[in-house]
């Protein structure tokens, strides 16, 4: 509050001592002369500011600037894949419908088509899951039970009229709670907004609503989109419940991967897709920025932001991804794109690039797994770039999508207050010169067409989640990853998921996830599940860490 403060008493005349200082501030060493020169001129702009805020802005309203990650010099790589005709298994019902709750969306699906299962009977099935996982993993912050139960009733109706809408009819789903959805909460996971209801539905659940695919709760997200702490506590791993999800798609991934849901949608803007999904083992998409529309979403950064889909496998989220891409006239970012799901690919030939310094052991299983697929590995060189630096981009954006929060106080009700939490992060940021701002963004230029040049002649980069600085700079550029779990490891006392990522060339989601799958065909981490002792032993929820913080 200190700085509203000192911009109200400065509006009338602020000091050359006040201006020297906010000089200081921004790096800047000013002369006396200089000094009384801008005076009257940054009085007039403190006059501006007030006339600026003096109309109400809802979150969801854009910039006249919008971003995109193809600059003239960066070439349309992406290959289209021939699509492949979705063949359902035979499958028999099982004994037990719990059985399924691992199943995948084919499995599911050819159980649906058939009628041996019924929408309804999924519907409830996973209700009373993520119910009792909810519990202790506090993955869940509004139920949408009776909304569910109709539109599966409705499916099964559609069904017996031999009406089948595709591989996510009747397939439950859980979204992050920052898409609106008409008449159910959507609280941003922060106390300010606890109660907030949007009267729209995010172009991305009517897609997925339109696909059949039933949406039976809103998931938790750290508040405003950063962590795994929100208003009604913290979300936790279902590896280990005394340690938080990480965040921000902190529900997200913490019900997908204990089995509570089928799939789930998260957004990311740095890491918040990628770290969850390395914390609590699921298959996740970051898709290529601009690829699905972020219409009805909270905006946090609105040159980096996305959505994409959270799953246990590569097949699922090809699936899902095919669901939700595609322009709908409202995101301003969104263009149409080729994608089809291209089922099992050859990839033998294939280059894929090994970024210099990402593993540090050349004979990395993951490696050797791609080798085997015939996979041909090439060294990369990645630029350098102060990445972390040009992260102001991300934390001025923020601050501006949230600035009426910092000026009328209400950011004293979020529960985390300290240093690294968006109150003070967002007080901050509104120190960032405007000056400063763009020469971020220039740099960003600069990087998204080195990024491209890195990238030529490879289909795809393999690498640690978090190495070589790849999380920062993609976000920045654009870039689709796909994050999957590779093995355990012990983390006091507890085995809990490792991640590796494949970032892929812009808009080429096809050969990225085809890529994806054949590994996961050869190998058996997809498969890998969480114990969930909490399940048979039901206890209190023990007081965790903080997780790793993602946005």
């Amino acid at each position: 509050m200190w700085l509203s403060l000192f911009l109200v008493v400065a509006q009338d005349a602020p000091s050359a001592a006040m201006v020297r200082d906010a000089g200081r501030v921004i790096g800047i060493e000013l002369t006396d002369t200089e000094l009384e020169l801008m005076l009257e001129d940054v009085a007039q702009n403190l006059r501006g500011y007030a006339a600026l805020r003096a109309r109400s802005l809802d979150n969801g309203v854009v910039p006249a600037l919008s971003f995109s990650p193809f600059l003239p010099g960066i070439e349309h790589r992406a290959v289209a894949l021939a699509p492949a005709k979705l063949e359902l298994p035979r499958v028999e019902r099982p004994a037990s419908l719990e059985e399924l709750v691992f199943a995948d969306i084919v499995t599911l699906a050819a159980l649906v088509r058939a009628r041996k299962v019924s929408c309804v009977e999924l519907t409830e099935l996973f209700l009373a899951r993520l119910e009792r996982l909810d519990a202790t993993l506090h993955c869940v912050i509004t139920f949408t039970r009776e909304r569910a139960l109709a539109q599966a009733q409705a499916l099964d109706a559609e069904l017996a009229q031999d009406h089948w809408r595709g591989p996510l009819h009747g397939i439950p789903w859980g979204a992050k709670d920052l898409l609106a959805t008409r008449g159910v909460r959507t609280t941003w996971g922060a106390e300010p907004f606890a109660e907030q209801v949007i009267d729209l539905d995010a172009t991305v659940v009517k897609k997925l609503d339109e696909a059949g695919a039933v949406l039976i709760a809103k998931l938790t997200l750290g508040a405003l989109a950063m962590g795994d702490v929100w208003h009604g506590g913290m979300t936790r791993n279902p590896w280990n419940p005394e340690q938080g999800s990480s965040g921000s798609s902190a529900g997200p991934a913490s019900a997908t991967a204990a089995g509570g849901v089928v799939f789930a949608i998260g957004t990311e803007t740095l890491g918040s897709i990628v770290s969850p999904s390395t914390r609590c083992g699921v298959s996740s998409l970051r898709p290529t920025f601009g690829r699905v529309s972020r219409h009805g979403a909270m905006a946090l950064t609105w040159s980096m932001d996305k959505l994409g889909p959270m799953c246990r496998s590569a097949r699922d989220c090809a699936l899902v991804f095919d669901a939700i891409r595609g322009a709908d006239g409202l995101d301003p970012t969104v263009r149409d794109a080729p994608f089809a799901w291209a089922g099992a690919v050859d990839v033998r030939g294939w280059k894929v690039g090994v970024p210099k310094g990402a593993f540090e052991d050349k004979q990395d299983p993951v490696l050797r797994e791609l080798a085997g697929l015939g996979v041909e590995l090439v060294d990369v060189e990645l630029p350098s770039f102060p990445v972390r630096e040009m992260l102001i981009v991300l934390h001025a954006e923020a601050a501006t999508a949230f600035d009426e929060l910092t000026r009328d106080g209400r950011d004293d009700q979020l529960a985390r207050q300290t240093r690294d939490a968006w109150p003070n992060d967002f007080r901050v940021s509104r120190l960032i010169p405007a000056v400063e701002y763009l020469r971020a963004q220039r740099l960003r230029t600069q990087l998204m067409l080195d990024m491209d040049k890195a990238l030529a002649g490879v289909v795809a980069l393999v690498h640690p989640s978090y190495a070589v600085n790849l999380l920062q700079t993609t976000n920045l550029t654009g870039h689709p990853t796909f994050v999957a779990p590779n093995g355990l490891r012990e983390n006091r006392g507890k085995q809990t998921p490792t991640s590796i990522s494949f970032t892929g060339q812009l808009d080429d989601e096809a050969r990225l996830l085809a890529l994806a799958q054949a590994w996961q065909a050869a190998t058996s981490y997809d498969e890998l599940r969480p114990p969930l002792e909490f399940l048979a032993a039901p206890a209190a929820a023990p007081e965790g860490e903080k997780g790793k913080g993602g946005q």
